[in-house]
């Protein structure tokens, strides 16, 4: 299901992690050649990929929210 991205937050380990209007989180990692998210890596980038929409899986699945 896709859902937008409202906003970011780093978990334990530092990395970058993508919070979706379906109160989700989604980890969004720039870790090439298996991810390329480049936009991940400065706040400019961030900030513009607010709004778009990310594949929720755990929407898919009915999980709970997600807690921060």
């Amino acid at each position: 299901m896709q859902r937008a991205i409202v906003g970011y937050h780093r978990d334990l380990e530092d990395h970058w992690v993508a919070e979706l209007e379906c109160q989700h989180f989604q980890h969004v990692r720039h870790d090439p050649p298996w991810m390329l998210r480049p936009w991940v890596t400065n706040q400019e980038g961030r900030d513009a990929m607010l709004g778009q929409l990310l594949d929720c899986k755990k929407c898919d699945l009915g999980a709970p929210p997600d807690c921060q």
